[in-house]
């Protein structure tokens, strides 16, 4: 004889699980405010927790420590960064020139709007740890193999080889995406836009 499990208990309208789930994304957001505002090694957890109106105990229910929380935060900054960056190229026609000039300018663009988000992405995730530093390379080609399909099929399907450039390509927009901002966004978006353009036309080649 089989019993059927009880039904989850639900508060306010939402099961358990919701309500988890709800609350950790309510970590996340909260992470990215005080992680951009103070940076992730002068944060506490007490700090994220009290930005996001929980106590604790709802912290190392989502997470085991703050380096997990640190991960979390990445994912959430580089999909939303990656769904931009492809929307814009989709919506910038057949031209490889203007789709790889749409996604930098939506790039940059993400960057100037959410500088908190920008600073997790660009920052806080380095050297942290061995396993994060892994995370922020894996971003690093996922965003060369996305620029290079909107430049040319034949460039995503590259080698080992041509897939190391994409990556130092990336490592460049990066670079020159660093350097603006410390210099207080400036140039206009369109010029850093034309600066980082000139660097991916080496996957042309």
């Amino acid at each position: 004889m089989t019993v059927d499990a009880p039904p989850l208990r639900r508060y306010r309208g939402s099961a358990p699980d919701e309500r988890r789930a709800e609350r950790r994304c309510r970590l996340i957001r909260a992470a990215i405010e005080v992680y951009g505002k103070q940076g992730y090694r002068r944060a506490t957890v007490k700090a994220v927790c009290r930005a996001a109106a929980l106590t604790e105990r709802y912290f190392y229910e989502s997470f085991g420590n703050s380096e997990l929380l640190l991960a979390a935060c990445y994912d959430a900054v580089t999909r939303e960064l990656f769904n931009d960056i492809s929307r814009a190229g989709e919506a910038a026609g057949r031209s490889r020139t203007a789709r790889v000039r749409a996604m930098l300018r939506a790039y940059f663009d993400t960057l100037k709007r959410e500088p908190r988000s920008a600073r997790v992405f660009l920052v806080e995730i380095r050297g942290v740890s061995p396993e994060v530093d892994q995370a922020f390379e894996a971003s690093l080609r996922h965003f060369g193999r996305a620029l290079a399909r909107a430049i040319s099929p034949a460039a995503a399907s590259a080698a080992a080889s041509d897939e190391l450039l994409q990556t130092g390509v990336v490592g460049g927009v990066i670079h020159i995406a660093q350097s603006w901002i410390t210099d207080g966004y400036v140039p206009s978006v369109e010029e850093v836009t034309a600066a980082a353009l000139r660097l991916c036309m080496v996957l042309t080649r």
